[in-house]
């Protein structure tokens, strides 16, 4: 590994890399925060996968280019005098330290629950008006149904034991499906979301990540249709033209497989 200088000569190579880029280069010097955005959304989900895949190498190349934006957000700033990369340093920091008093500070925890507590508590100190406030608006549902959750645990709002929330999960299925035979489409919807809601509760409390379970499944499913999909061509026929007798055996030889 590198030592602290090679690390701090590396990221200072880095900044006069972006320096030039942004004078030299015609992409580079379009680019405005709002222009990169969609763009540094589209990296994280890639480092995502890559740390879904367990690939060491494809998530240090992954977080070269979120940390590529993160330093062109700064150098952006600098130009209009508003932050820079220390500033954005000294920030994160400062927020770190005042958040970890059982490290910087006299505070005493007993565990992680604790320290997870204490963290939504200092938050509210530093003027947040509700624990949800850090909540992205743009996350995807599922995401953000689990942030939630988890946000409301830190000051206590949550069940005691996981046959609870297993119950709730139960008693939501049970109201989904008087909405299904009744027939109201509005209604189904908003009990469908209580459904995923609850399960998504109950994910958590059997230290589950739903969303990593979630695209744990989507890969294996893509993965067992298009063996489906090379089984058809093999032998000449189109899927729509294969009846789903048909389609199950090769698909259970995917799931074998």
């Amino acid at each position: 590994m590198n030592t602290r200088q090679q690390q701090l000569d590396a990221f200072g190579r880095l900044l006069d890399i972006m320096d030039d880029l942004r004078e030299k280069c015609p992409w580079d010097k379009k680019q405005t925060l709002e222009s990169l955005r969609h763009l540094t959304i589209e990296e994280t989900y890639e480092l995502g996968d890559a740390i879904l895949n367990n690939d060491l190498q494809e998530i240090k190349k992954e977080l070269g280019d979120v940390l590529l934006h993160i330093v062109f957000y700064a150098k952006i700033g600098s130009e209009t005098n508003d932050f820079d990369i220390a500033d954005v340093c000294n920030e994160i920091c400062e927020k770190l330290i005042f958040r970890h008093p059982h490290i910087y500070g006299d505070v005493v925890v007993a565990d992680e629950e604790e320290v997870k507590q204490n963290w939504e508590k200092l938050k509210l100190k530093e003027g947040k008006k509700s624990v949800l406030e850090g909540v992205p608006k743009g996350l995807p549902a599922l995401v953000k149904a689990s942030r939630i959750q988890e946000k409301v645990k830190g000051v206590g709002f949550d069940w005691e034991e996981p046959h609870q929330v297993w119950d709730k999960v139960q008693e939501e299925l049970q109201e989904l499906q008087v909405e299904v035979a009744a027939g109201d489409q509005d209604k189904i919807e908003a009990e469908f979301g209580d459904v995923l809601f609850s399960m998504i509760n109950y994910a958590r409390f059997l230290k589950v990540n739903p969303e990593d379970a979630l695209e744990r499944t989507n890969k294996k499913f893509i993965k067992r249709f298009q063996y489906l999909e090379s089984k058809a061509g093999e032998l000449g026929k189109p899927l729509m033209d294969m009846t789903l007798a048909e389609m199950d055996v090769f698909w259970e030889e995917a799931k074998k497989l």
